[in-house]
């Protein structure tokens, strides 16, 4: 039977919500369910509206999609998940909005397929964008951000020696198989670690691993 993925889109220009809604819904195992011009107006229709997965646009008028993003997020377990529309993938917001709970970035001339791999990738469960991909925006981002200062996790400490490695390999952008290379372990066995990693630090996926190694100095543009 197929599962058909609910969008959501959020955007303040018209013909951009067009764009998208044609290419999403030119797939059979996909749907926009509604759309928005900014947050606020998002917020007040996802209410009573189902949605899987929303395409959320970072700079818009009364509410941005940072903050959109994180009150979204704090719906609990069953809200949907978030993708970050930037126009460059060096883009500070979008920064922020991983760290507000976005599931992942995309950046806004991406080929179609593109987006619709990432929109099926978040609905499955993972990230939007390679830990590559998002260790390049940190390194870039990082420096700008005025509370990118090194904050000390007590939840660190929690970690085992071999954890603790495999969290520094992931934030510097290695797959499992490229983890699993470096420190000769099964490639099942690196992503038992990466989820106990995840578990034990409070985090939902490999995004915010990456971001929570950058803001505790595990890692850094210079590493």
């Amino acid at each position: 039977m197929l599962v058909t993925i609910r969008v959501f889109l959020v955007d303040d220009q018209v013909l951009v919500r067009a764009g998208f809604r044609m290419v999403v819904d030119s797939q059979p195992d996909m749907d926009v369910v509604g759309e928005a011009g900014d947050g606020v107006e998002a917020l007040a229709k996802l209410r009573s509206v189902d949605a899987d997965v929303v395409l959320m646009d970072v700079r818009m008028p009364r509410m941005d999609g940072v903050e959109a993003t994180r009150q979204i997020r704090a719906l609990g377990v069953d809200a949907p998940r978030v993708v970050v529309l930037t126009t460059f993938d060096i883009d500070e917001y979008a920064f922020s909005a991983l760290k507000a709970g976005a599931a992942g970035f995309l950046v806004k001339d991406a080929p179609p397929d593109d987006l619709l791999s990432g929109i099926r990738a978040v609905h499955s469960g993972d990230a939007v964008v390679a830990p590559s991909t998002t260790r390049r925006l940190l390194e870039r981002v990082a420096p700008l951000l005025p509370d990118s200062t090194p904050r000390p996790d007590e939840r660190v400490a929690g970690l085992t020696d071999r954890e603790r490695e495999v969290l520094l390999e992931v934030a510097r952008g290695l797959s499992n198989g490229e983890i699993a290379g470096r420190l000769f372990l099964a490639e099942a066995t690196v992503k038992t670690h990466v989820g106990r990693i995840l578990a034990k630090l409070g985090l939902r996926d490999r995004v915010q691993l990456v971001v929570f190694a950058y803001e505790n100095g595990l890692v850094s543009a210079r590493r």
